[in-house]
């Protein structure tokens, strides 16, 4: 079993967090092993001394359900603590918000994947902070799905949004901690900025290897496997392909009424891509909210079979190409906005290079593209193990 950042903090206490005022950035998910809140945690250890929280995307309670579904600023009804939102008329914190305390806890669920906004409301909180003179301490946790594995091209500068801010890939295989260190250095912001390590994580850990409990970060996160699948499975949101949201499997589920599976299938296997560790099973769903809600959708389910060689980008990207090429007439892009982007088009967000887009849409080959990102990756290869706190074996 592992220690998080949570639990270190309350077992050992820093010396320099005496008499400081402190916030803390959570949700409902920020819980240690006994499913304890880190907000009564920290009041119980430092009385007196949280003054507020910090809300990301979905809410303190996550139950907004999609994006640009804003959370108003609150009171927080166990504590009595003002919550300030980060995902409403604002995503970065304003200097009047960081008036209120010393020091920035961080206590986020992140999933792993390049378009989870955590992150990124992270980035503009260091932002204000090295503004405001403030120190920030994050709480590391998991990263899910791993951290021995990348997959994914870099995101290229001239589609930088809430969904990516920098130039990392899809699945970036760094803890929030790292990532936040990483981001701290290279994007210049230069706040004053600590993590508190976990202990007994590994990089070769998968969430379920860790025997920790999982909470849900988001509504459309419930469990692992779907962490699993989001790197890929994110894409659809840029469509009118149906990633599952409305049913019980989000981003497990990928499908649309205009869809016959068997002839997907059959395309797949004519152009002989490996898609391996996942079996893509046939069924109908219909969602009860969001994209094609109260139709039957036709499509798959998909099924890992083994985690450490499976390729969630790689066969998403498949199945997106193969409908491109099979149902251009009913296949459509999401228009804006998007994640609060009113010009570009989402999938060039989410995808993070609109040259990749093409690409798909012409037939590349998908194996060959990733091995153009191996090579375009080296720098960033080089950024992330220079940041490891915990040492690839």
């Amino acid at each position: 079993m592992i220690s998080i950042g949570i639990e270190q903090l309350i077992a050992a206490p820093p010396p320099s967090f005496t008499g400081k005022r402190l916030a803390l950035l959570c949700n409902q998910a920020s819980t240690d092993r006994h499913f304890r809140h880190s907000r009564d945690l920290i009041m119980q250890t430092f009385p007196g001394q949280l003054t507020c929280l910090f809300s990301p995307q979905h809410g303190f309670f996550s139950e907004k359900q999609d994006n640009m579904v804003e959370s108003d600023h609150a009171a927080d009804v166990a504590s009595g603590l003002p919550i300030f939102s980060l995902y409403g008329e604002t995503r970065k914190p304003s200097a009047a918000m960081f008036e209120h305390f010393d020091i920035l806890l961080i206590d986020l669920q992140d999933v792993g994947t390049r378009v989870y906004t955590f992150i990124w409301t992270v980035v503009y909180c260091l932002q204000r902070a090295a503004e405001s003179g403030k120190k920030v301490v994050v709480l590391d946790r998991p990263n899910p799905v791993g951290g021995h594995t990348v997959e994914g091209n870099l995101l290229k500068p001239a589609f930088r949004s809430f969904v990516g801010l920098y130039a990392i890939p899809m699945r970036h295989s760094l803890t929030m901690g790292e990532l936040a260190l990483l981001c701290n250095q290279e994007m210049g912001i230069d706040a004053e900025l600590e993590v508190i390590r976990m202990q007994g994580w590994q990089r070769e850990m998968f969430f379920t290897d860790t025997g920790f409990p999982w909470v849900f970060p988001s509504p459309n996160m419930p469990t692992p496997l779907t962490a699993l699948v989001y790197p890929g499975q994110v894409i659809w949101e840029g469509t009118n392909i149906s990633e599952g949201r409305g049913t019980t499997l989000p981003f497990e589920l990928v499908g649309a009424p205009f869809i016959n599976p068997t002839q997907v299938l059959q395309h797949l296997a004519e152009t002989g891509i490996d898609l391996p560790s996942c079996v893509l099973r046939p069924l109908a769903f219909e969602p009860t909210s969001g994209k094609w809600a109260g139709q039957s959708c036709a499509g798959f389910h998909l099924h890992v079979t083994e985690p450490q060689t499976f390729r969630s980008y790689r066969l998403s990207l498949a199945l997106y190409q193969a409908l491109f090429q099979l149902y251009p007439e009913e296949f459509a892009y999401k228009q804006p906005p998007y994640e609060y982007e009113y010009d570009l088009l989402p999938m060039d967000l989410i995808l993070g290079d609109q040259q990749l887009r093409h690409a798909v849409e012409q037939g590349a080959d998908i194996i060959e593209l990733e091995r153009c990102w191996e090579k375009e990756r080296k720098p960033f290869d080089a950024l992330r193990q220079a940041v490891f706190l915990y040492p690839a074996r």
